[in-house]
């Protein structure tokens, strides 16, 4: 018997032998859970890809044909949220084989159409917008060259029959907006990112929801969009200062937003949480790096780019969608940004 049929004979048992952990253990990094140390993760992938091991009924996830390339467009990388996305689809590409071209969206400039031919010309298959502003008729250019395609937070609808993966916002948004309440706070701003972000509108809505069950008007000027960056939040805070009934609390549709106002609070000698209270999104590592630590709405990134990965082999293997929109879970993380509204 050849080596290689021993490989493609592998079992999940013969695979944590050889990485020296125990078999549900392989099963988690297969499965893409996060409950396993990245010492461990590292050994359970090398081992995985040592003995060529084949899930039963599955593709070959360790040994792909040389065409699995992947593209991976996205505005910016300057941001954690990117960071921990890129984390989880850099992982899951990996583990399934496969490589991934970073490009940066409007670098280029380039027609949808002739994007699509130039990725079909090097042999890419499949185009994960994370996101992006392309526009439906964009993607439909793309899709109809053959090139599947999966978005991460979509900054515009997709389109029909275009699958995404993103986290529950609204309810996210209410639980941030909810928490604030709790402390005893009733005058509260939302800060946003761009007002045609699907994931900020949610964000906003869930805001709203959570004010409108206690009874509490929408101030139009409590409510700011921008871009998903600091210098939003700083600007944002400055402008809610400048009213007759400046909020005592905010909540911040990104730790990047969040994190602006932590900023500009602190040049204007504003105490955080004394007398306002901040609440962020997305749950990255800096909301653990700020003074005081962050109070965010944790959103699964890397997760969310495990499960795009995934999504996106599958459509280039002529899988169709069981559905096109998946929402992973949200969480919200208590720190010392957030405090008891004043008496």
């Amino acid at each position: 018997m050849s080596e290689t049929e021993v490989r493609t004979r592998a079992t999940l048992a013969s695979v944590a032998a050889l990485a020296g952990v125990s078999t549900p253990t392989v099963s988690k990094v297969i499965n893409g859970r996060e409950d396993v140390a990245p010492a461990t993760r590292k050994r359970v992938l090398e081992a995985l890809r040592t003995s060529e091991y084949q899930p039963p009924g599955q593709r070959l996830a360790l040994a792909p044909p040389a065409s699995t390339l992947i593209d991976v467009a996205v505005d910016s990388v300057a941001t954690a949220y990117y960071s921990e996305v890129m984390d989880g689809i850099l992982e899951c590409a990996e583990l399934h084989g496969a490589e991934v071209v970073l490009s940066k969206t409007g670098l280029t400039h380039l027609p949808a159409g002739e994007r699509a031919e130039k990725m079909q010309a090097s042999g890419r298959r499949g185009l994960l917008l994370v996101t992006s502003r392309w526009s439906p008729r964009e993607i439909k250019e793309v899709k109809k060259r053959g090139i599947a395609v999966v978005l991460i937070d979509p900054i515009n609808p997709p389109g029909p029959g275009v699958a995404s993966v993103g986290a529950t916002n609204w309810a996210g948004g209410k639980a941030a907006t909810e928490h604030l309440l709790g402390l005893g706070h009733t005058r509260i701003a939302f800060i946003g990112g761009p007002a045609s972000a699907e994931c900020s509108q949610d964000r906003e809505h869930g805001y709203v929801a959570a004010l409108l069950e206690r009874g509490i008007r929408i101030s139009e000027d409590y409510v700011l969009a921008g871009s998903f960056d600091s210098e939003t939040g700083r600007r944002s805070l400055v402008q809610l200062l400048a009213l007759d009934h400046p909020p005592h609390a905010i909540f911040a549709a990104s730790d990047s937003i969040a994190v602006g106002v932590l900023a500009e609070a602190h040049a204007l000698g504003i105490s955080v949480p004394g007398e306002l209270s901040v609440v962020g999104f997305d749950g990255t590592y800096i909301s653990e790096q700020t003074s005081p630590q962050l109070t965010t709405v944790a959103q699964p990134l890397r997760e969310m780019g495990r499960t795009a990965v995934r999504a996106l082999l599958r459509e280039m293997d002529g899988e169709k969608p069981d559905v096109t929109r998946v929402e992973l879970a949200t969480q919200l993380v208590v720190r010392s940004s957030t405090a008891p509204a004043a008496p």
